[in-house]
C-alpha cells in the first residue's frame, strides 16, 4: 500500500472483498487510512483458501457455482500490494488491524454457521496467539472480536450491544451471547466507542455491527481504533 518507510508497521489481515462473503470493504480502507494517517505503514495480507461460499451481493444469495480465492479477491482492496498470510512473520510487524464483514465468520472462522461451538482457521489462531505471546497489540471491529475472544478467551471487547435499543439497528447483538460464553467480557458501545483491554493489548470498535446508514460513523470509530492500536505499540 505504501513505499515510503514508517517506525510502525501494521498488519492488516483480510478475508475476501464484499460484506456478505469477504472483508467489510469500507471498513477495510478506513483501517488503511487511519494507520497511514497516523504515520504508520499498513501491510496486507489474507489466507490463500477459497471462500466458504460466494455471495451475488446485487441480490444477497449464494451463487452455488461460483469459487472464489480469498487471496485473490482480497488483492482487489489492497490495489495488488497482498501477500499471503502464510509469509507473515510476527517479528516484522509491529500491531494487527482485522475488519469484519461475514468473511471474518465464514473464512476465517465458522463462527457464521457454528455459533459458540465455532473453530478459527489455523493460521488466524496461531497468528492470534503468537501476537499476543509476543505483546504485540491488535485491532478487531465489527464482528471479528470474536476471532480475539475465541482463541484467547478472556479478553475484553466491545460487537456494539448487548441487546437492541428500539432502534433496530443493532441486528446482531444475538453474537454477545457467545464471547461471553468463551469467558470474553464484553463492554457495550455505541458506533463509535471503543474498548481498549489494556492487558491483553486487544482494541475493538462495533464498526457495522451498528446497520448505520451512515458511513462517517463507522470511519470515526475505526478512526478511534486505530489511534489507540497505535499508541499501544511499543508500551
Amino acid at each position: 500500500i505504501s513505499t515510503r518507510l514508517a517506525s510502525q508497521r501494521v498488519a492488516v489481515v483480510l478475508s475476501g472483498s464484499g460484506v456478505y462473503d469477504g472483508s467489510e470493504i469500507h471498513e477495510a480502507t478506513a483501517i488503511l487510512s487511519h494507520i497511514t494517517r497516523g504515520g504508520a505503514e499498513p501491510v496486507v495480507y489474507a489466507p490463500d483458501i477459497n471462500h466458504v461460499h460466494v455471495v451475488n451481493h446485487l441480490t444477497g444469495e449464494p451463487d452455488k457455482n461460483e469459487v472464489r480465492s480469498v487471496l485473490v479477491e482480497s488483492a482487489r482492496i489492497a490495489r495488488g500490494k497482498i501477500q499471503p498470510l502464510s509469509q507473515l512473520n510476527v517479528a516484522d510487524i509491529d500491531a494487527v488491524a482485522f475488519p469484519g464483514g461475514f468473511g471474518a465468520a465464514k473464512n476465517l472462522s465458522s463462527f457464521a454457521a457454528d455459533g459458540a461451538n465455532c473453530k478459527v482457521i489455523p493460521e488466524i489462531e496461531k497468528l492470534i496467539k503468537s501476537l499476543h505471546a509476543a505483546k504485540k497489540p491488535m485491532a478487531f471491529c465489527c464482528i471479528a472480536p470474536v476471532l480475539a475472544a475465541k482463541v484467547l478467551g478472556k479478553v475484553e471487547i466491545t460487537l456494539g450491544l448487548d441487546k437492541d435499543d428500539g432502534s433496530g439497528r443493532w441486528p446482531y447483538s444475538g453474537a454477545v451471547e457467545a464471547v461471553t460464553s468463551w469467558g470474553a467480557v464484553h463492554h457495550n458501545r455505541t458506533v463509535e466507542g471503543i474498548v481498549v483491554d489494556q492487558k491483553n493489548r486487544i482494541v475493538s470498535t462495533p464498526a457495522f455491527m451498528y446497520d448505520t446508514p451512515n458511513f462517517h460513523e463507522v470511519v470515526d470509530g475505526i478512526g478511534n481504533m486505530i489511534k489507540a492500536l497505535l499508541k499501544l505499540i511499543g508500551k
